[in-house]
C-alpha cells in the first residue's frame, strides 16, 4: 500500500469517528435536557417522553456506529488499496 494513501486513510478514519460522536454527543445532551424539562412541566407524562427519549437516543447512538464502520473500513479492509 502506498505510504500517501495508508496516512490519508489513517486520518480519514479518524475524522470519521471524532466527526460522527460530536453530533450525536450533542444531539442526545439536548435531547436529555429537553426532557428532563419535559418531565418537570407535566409529570403525568414521565412515561410518554420517556420511550421518544430513549428511541431517539437509539437513533443518534446508531449514527456514531455507523461513523466506527466507516473507519473500520478505511483501517482493515481499504478499499483504496
Amino acid at each position: 500500500m502506498d505510504p500517501i494513501v495508508a496516512g490519508a486513510s489513517v486520518v480519514a478514519a479518524a475524522l470519521a469517528v471524532g466527526l460522527a460522536a460530536i453530533g450525536p454527543g450533542i444531539g442526545q445532551g439536548n435531547a436529555a435536557g429537553q426532557a428532563v424539562e419535559g418531565i418537570a412541566r407535566q409529570p403525568e407524562a414521565e412515561g410518554k417522553i420517556r420511550g421518544t427519549l430513549l428511541l431517539s437516543l437509539a437513533f443518534m447512538e446508531a449514527l456514531t456506529i455507523y461513523g466506527l464502520v466507516v473507519a473500520l473500513v478505511l483501517l482493515f479492509a481499504n478499499p483504496f488499496s
